[in-house]
C-alpha cells in the first residue's frame, strides 16, 4: 500500500475510534511510525486529509444508492439499500459525530457535502418511485415523495447523534454497529402508512429485525438489561 493511501486508512482509523479533535498529524505520524515531513509531502494538513477521506465516502454511498433501471425493486433491494448506508455510517463515524464543526472548519467540505446531500436526496426520491412501481408502496406526489425522502434522510444522519445522547458517553468507541443500524427500524417505520396490504406483513417483520432497545443505564442498579427490557425507541 503507498504511503498515501496508508495515511488515509490510519487516519479514518484513529478519527473514528478517538475522535478527530482528539487526533493531529503527529498522532498519525507516529501511529505510522513515519516522520511528520513525510506526511506533510502527502497532506498538507488535517483539513486536507479529512476532505479525501469525505470525497472516499461519497463515492462508496453514491455506490450503494445506484438504483437499476432495468427491473422492478425488491423488498431484498430496499434491505442492501438501508444496510448499506449504515455499513457506510459505520465506516466514516467519526464524520457524522462531528459533521457541524467539520462543515464549518472547511468551505470545500461544506461545498461537496451540500451537493452530497442534495444527490442522496434524489436518489432516495427515485427508491421512493421505484418501490411505488413494484407495488410495494402507494404512489404518492412528489411533493411528498420529497418530504418523505428528506425525513429519511434526516434519520439516517442524525440517529448517530441521537444515539450518543441518549447513551450521555463521552466516549466516542461506546457506539456499536448494531445500534447504529438500529435506525433502520424508524427509516421503515416512517415507510408503514404508505404500504400496500401486499407488502405490509413483510416489512413489518423486517423491521421488527432492528428493533432498537434503550441503553441500560449503569446508575440504576437492579434494573433489568437491556436486551430483557425489550422498550424500543420505536414508533408503532
Amino acid at each position: 500500500m503507498k504511503t498515501r493511501d496508508k495515511i488515509l486508512l490510519s487516519s479514518l482509523e484513529l478519527f473514528n475510534e478517538r475522535g478527530e479533535r482528539n487526533i493531529t498529524t503527529n498522532h498519525i505520524a507516529a501511529h505510522l511510525a513515519i516522520s511528520p515531513g513525510n506526511l506533510y509531502y502527502h497532506f498538507r494538513n488535517k483539513s486536507d486529509i479529512i476532505y479525501e477521506i469525505f470525497q472516499e465516502y461519497e463515492k462508496l454511498v453514491d455506490y450503494y444508492l445506484d438504483i437499476p433501471e432495468d427491473r422492478l425493486l425488491t423488498l431484498d433491494d430496499l434491505t442492501f439499500y438501508l444496510e448499506s448506508v449504515f455499513d457506510g455510517l459505520w465506516s466514516y463515524r467519526f464524520f457524522h459525530r462531528d459533521l457541524e464543526y467539520l462543515l464549518d472548519s472547511d468551505t470545500r467540505l461544506r461545498q461537496d457535502y451540500r451537493e452530497f446531500t442534495n444527490r442522496c436526496l434524489a436518489a432516495i426520491n427515485r427508491i421512493f418511485g421505484k418501490l411505488a412501481e413494484a407495488g410495494i408502496i402507494e404512489p404518492q406526489p412528489e411533493d411528498l415523495r420529497s418530504a418523505m425522502s428528506l425525513n429519511v434522510w434526516l434519520v439516517i444522519t442524525n440517529w448517530m447523534a441521537f444515539l450518543k445522547t441518549a447513551h450521555a458517553s463521552d466516549e466516542p468507541a461506546s457506539l456499536t454497529l448494531t445500534e447504529l443500524k438500529q435506525g433502520i427500524y424508524q427509516v421503515l417505520t416512517l415507510e408503514l402508512p404508505y404500504l400496500t396490504p401486499d407488502y405490509r406483513e413483510q416489512v413489518l417483520a423486517l423491521r421488527e429485525k432492528y428493533r432498537p432497545t434503550l441503553p441500560e443505564n449503569p446508575e440504576q442498579n437492579g434494573e433489568s438489561s437491556r436486551a430483557e427490557t425489550g422498550v424500543s425507541v420505536g414508533v408503532g
